[in-house]
């Protein structure tokens, strides 16, 4: 059995900010500054469970290309629907695999692949517990990265296709899976359509309502989680140990194995790994 670990840190151009210029550029920077400590940790964990590492740094062939196709997707849309093309491309190599976003530290000596049986289905956490009701959601109380904003955006992407709406908001910051639930996923299977179909979405509003419908994009979790339901995926949801949203709570439980630092404040991660 093969296992690899992989993240990937591309420095994106300060000019391909399309949003959120401020908090983009702050990113942009405690990730340049946690640049090595970020990369030792995981390879530390992947030596410790017989894991290989990778870190993937470069994607302009990628980019050229999904560029030259979809003109419309931005840097950030790129990044991420290429993260889930590495799981097709190392998936010929490896059987199993975990991916981690460069600001996730690991916190633990378990072994992921053994605590997860990856052949009972992906294993990723969700975000529907930050789902609102459209009655309480403003024009103003979103973005486009927005849990809310993906959730409906799935639901019309599968009351489009006839399929029930039900749905979840996943997570791609880590993802553990297997080959055989990777190639039942299909995610770019119809990937042209699905492009077309979301630029559609993003000017329909039959469905939803202008407040709903503005904030509809191309995220690669919108289509993940509509792949799931689409092809009846089995998923193992991780719990709050497993994949902890390190955010607007400046508090760390020494339970948390998988760290994501979505605040980016590390100077606290690592005060509290392995304290």
């Amino acid at each position: 059995m093969k296992r690899l670990i992989y993240s990937i840190y591309i420095e994106v151009p300060d000019s391909e900010f399309v949003d959120n210029q401020k908090t983009n550029l702050n990113t942009k920077k405690e990730l340049k500054e946690n640049y090595q400590r970020l990369i030792d940790c995981k390879q530390q964990y992947a030596d410790s469970i017989g894991a290989d590492f990778v870190l993937i740094n470069k994607y302009e062939e990628y980019k050229d290309e999904m560029k030259s196709k979809y003109p419309f997707l931005t840097t950030y849309n790129i990044i991420n629907f290429y993260k889930i093309f590495l799981l097709y491309k190392f998936s010929s190599k490896y059987d199993q695999m975990l991916y981690l976003d460069f600001d996730v530290i690991p916190n633990t000596k378990e072994n992921f692949f053994e605590v997860f049986d990856l052949s009972k289905g992906i294993a990723i956490a969700n975000n529907n517990d930050k789902v609102s009701k459209i009655d309480n959601i403003t024009e103003t109380s979103q973005t486009i990265r927005s849990p809310n904003s993906k959730y409906y955006n799935s639901q019309a992407m599968l009351l489009q296709r006839g399929l029930s709406s039900e749905c979840d908001v996943v997570n791609t910051g880590i993802i553990g899976i297997d080959k055989s639930h990777l190639y039942k996923l299909e995610y770019f299977n119809q990937f042209d359509q699905d492009m077309i179909t979301m630029t559609q979405l993003k000017f329909d509003k039959s469905m939803f309502p202008k407040k709903i419908v503005d904030y509809f994009g191309y995220d690669n979790e919108t289509l993940f989680s509509v792949k799931l339901k689409q092809h009846n995926v089995p998923v193992q949801w991780l719990d709050d140990d497993w994949h902890y949203f390190f955010y607007d709570n400046l508090f760390i439980p020494e339970s948390a194995k998988l760290i994501h630092a979505i605040n980016k404040k590390f100077d606290i991660v690592w005060r509290n790994v392995n304290a």
